[in-house]
């Protein structure tokens, strides 16, 4: 499945990451210097599922943080040069070659945890 069909099943967790996204964002900037009303303009603006969904794919470890503030805590093993995840201590049987294809696995269900969290 891929992040961009993850985020549009997933409305109340996608409101959730692209809230932690600008924040992010706006937390890069520095914000003392900015006028309030340029910082309100992006807030507004906020960001596309379709940048999401891109940055999900290249990087979907950066969700981790967001996962663990609302409890669904994501763990990745590696065994034999081989990648398991697991959520909540509880540890899937799928084997990946990379890291990357099993962080992009376990945030899939990390989603629809959330999702039903929220």
């Amino acid at each position: 499945m891929e992040m961009l069909e993850i985020l549009e099943n997933h409305p109340k967790c996608t409101i959730v990451i692209k809230q932690w996204f600008l924040d992010k964002m706006l937390e890069s900037l520095n914000l003392e210097s900015l006028p309030e009303d340029f910082k309100e303009s992006v807030r507004s603006q906020g960001i596309n599922n379709d940048k999401i969904a891109k940055m999900l794919e290249g990087a979907p470890r950066a969700m981790f943080d967001v996962f663990d503030s609302h409890k669904v805590y994501v763990d990745i093993s590696c065994l034999n040069d081989k990648f398991l995840w697991g959520i909540n201590n509880d540890m899937n049987n799928a084997v990946y070659n990379t890291r990357l294809e099993a962080d992009g696995a376990a945030i899939v269900e990390a989603f629809k945890l959330l999702e039903a969290k929220l």
